[in-house]
């Protein structure tokens, strides 16, 4: 692929299943593709690398085996300073060129979507859930602020009464209730998820590309404009990995318990 999707060992596969086409799919399912530290950087370079890949005129993303992406591994040690203002560049600048690619991003959600995720699956331009799929935003249930992709996606999508509800709670949605109130495009049968999605890839991969991108480019003024909403929350997400709560939530798990915030414990 001419030097392009360079970046990694394994962890992301990029491959052309047509003409056109380009595949990207996230490889940990042993671990419901959630992501190592450094997959944070590899994917926000490969979105650089497909904005400037002639050969690939429709992308389609999505998750190895029965998961989409789960969002950052919690058995991950916890980021330090340096760490954690690295991953808010990464995700600053996998958004801003998501946004800005102008050829049209399809996601194949198949199984679980959680936090970077869900950000991943909702940010494409066509999103196919399996209909038993489970979606959660998750960032408030593990103490930090819905940073990635919440405060820019979601209110364009189902409205500010649905957002704050489902972004507040982390309640879990289905695909087929997600379809239902406009968070994704789809809900199909979980085997068929891929395949419509390649399907209606490759549709896309030979119809007008200037008419396709000039109309994605107009449709994506919406969230571009909007961009400095996603860099609050996603400063406030990083203050918040130096904070007692999101520590607590990461023990909590480890010790396979229910959290018990500190800000959430009146002061006696």
């Amino acid at each position: 692929m001419s030097g392009l999707y360079q970046h990694g060992t394994g962890n992301v596969l990029v491959e052309r299943p047509a003409d056109g086409v380009l595949l990207i799919t996230i490889n940990r399912p042993e671990r419901y593709n959630a992501l190592l530290m450094p997959m944070f950087e590899e994917l926000s370079q490969i979105w650089a690398d497909v904005e400037r890949d002639d050969e690939t005129r429709v992308v389609v993303v999505t998750g190895a085996g029965d998961a989409f992406c789960t969002g950052m591994d919690v058995r991950e040690p916890d980021p330090t300073p340096e760490a954690a203002l690295a991953m808010l560049e990464a995700e600053r600048r996998r958004i801003s060129t998501v946004l800005r690619i102008e050829k049209p991003i399809i996601s194949a959600i198949n199984g679980p979507a959680v936090g970077y995720g869900l950000s991943t699956a909702l940010l494409a331009d066509i999103s196919i859930a399996a209909e038993d799929a489970v979606l959660i935003e998750g960032h408030t249930k593990v103490g930090v602020t819905a940073g990635d992709h919440a405060a820019l996606i979601w209110p364009l999508l189902v409205g500010m009464a649905k957002t704050k509800y489902y972004v507040l709670t982390s309640e879990k949605l289905s695909g087929a209730e997600a379809e239902r109130i406009g968070l994704v495009s789809l809900a199909v049968p979980r085997e068929q998820v891929l395949p419509r999605a390649l399907e209606v890839a490759a549709q896309l991969a030979q119809g007008s590309q200037q008419a396709l991108r000039f109309t994605k480019r107009a449709l994506n003024m919406w969230l571009t404009n909007a961009l400095p909403q996603h860099e609050l929350s996603g400063a406030l997400e990083i203050l918040d990995f130096a904070g007692a709560d999101y520590r607590e939530a990461r023990q909590a798990f480890r010790e396979k318990r229910p959290p018990v915030f500190p800000s959430a414990v009146s002061a006696n």
